[in-house]
């Protein structure tokens, strides 16, 4: 059996431009599974698709992947509700001067896992020793001051079921598993039947995805006119999108406005995010446009979809109540 094991990084994949949401599917499509699993997520959170409200950016790349290939894609952890234990538990310690006392003694231990997230990555990072130390040291610092249990979300209980159940899994696999609990699913795992993301050359829609998610995170300092550039290069629906938050950003209301028209009258599903973040900023738009009736058709679509993403319903709800007007 051949396993390649893949650690995935939630909403922080816009931070690495050489390991977005489109290397995971790149690395996936080079080791040709027949299979794929998900060690982090149950059956029932895979059926109710509640990884899109983590906003589990890869899974929005893969899942239509893996359907349209006719890839087999299972979920495997049984007990992965114990993983909100940890959130839990830091809200509990946080309650109290002594709780807080503690949280503040660990601290040390989030910049291990800021030193791993919050730098650039490339997929062979991450089986580099220092990055799997980092990580082990995040966790067993936890273990120490509070053991195996709510504060570190039963990770090492968790993940040993998961690895028995590849224990048992046969023909060439992929395991998608939380950064977090890479490396203790690594640790439970014979070192001969897993493999590790190698040395990889981006792809071409690596590099779109790269761009895409600079725009996403777009900030003064960065070169807005390149941006345009590269986002038009780049086309599609969700590049019209990030064109007209720049130029929304930019204060060029009509601008904006025209391409969010183009946009709504295109084929804009993929990925599943963006429906409803487009019609919720079309209201926007609209409202600041004058154009009240377009709005609030917008605002209704937003809510009328099957799932939108936490911000965009926000966004329909308020507009419904009061025209959107921009924060002078």
């Amino acid at each position: 059996m051949s396993v390649l094991v893949i650690p995935t990084l939630g909403p922080f994949h816009v931070l690495h431009p050489r390991y977005n949401g489109v290397t995971v599917l790149e690395l996936l499509k080079a080791h040709q599974p027949e299979r794929i699993f998900l060690a982090s997520y149950s059956p029932e959170e895979l059926a109710a698709q509640s990884w899109r409200d983590q906003n589990e950016l890869s899974l929005f790349h893969v899942l239509p992947w893996a359907e349209s290939a006719g890839i087999a894609l299972e979920a495997l952890d049984h007990r992965s509700e114990l993983k909100a234990e940890a959130e839990r538990f830091r809200e509990a310690l946080s309650q109290y001067p002594k709780g807080q006392q503690i949280l503040s003694q660990m601290r040390g231990l989030e910049e291990n896992l800021k030193w791993v997230v919050g730098n650039p990555r490339t997929p062979e990072d991450f089986a580099q020793d220092s990055v799997l130390q980092a990580l082990r040291a995040y966790h067993q610092g936890y273990v120490q001051v509070f053991g195996e249990g709510p504060a570190t979300g039963f990770r090492q209980q968790r993940m040993a079921q998961v690895a028995a159940q590849l224990g048992h899994a046969w023909g060439r696999v992929a395991v998608l598993v939380d950064l977090l609990e890479y490396p203790l699913l690594l640790d439970h795992l014979p070192a001969e039947r897993y493999k590790l993301p190698g040395a990889h050359t981006p792809t071409e829609l690596e590099r779109q995805r790269s761009v895409l998610d600079r725009a996403w995170q777009l900030s003064e300092s960065d070169d807005w006119t390149l941006l345009l550039q590269q986002l038009q290069e780049v086309g599609g629906p969700e590049a019209l999108y990030c064109a007209a938050q720049i130029y929304l950003a930019a204060g060029q209301i009509a601008d904006a406005f025209e391409l969010m028209e183009q946009l709504v009258h295109t084929d804009f599903q993929h990925p599943e995010y963006l429906p409803g973040y487009t019609l919720a900023r079309y209201g926007q738009l609209a409202d600041l446009m004058g154009q009240r009736d377009k709005a609030l058709q917008a605002y209704r679509a937003v809510l009328g979809l099957s799932w939108v993403p936490k911000e965009a319903k926000e966004i329909a709800l308020a507009g419904q109540r009061t025209p959107f007007r921009l924060e002078p």
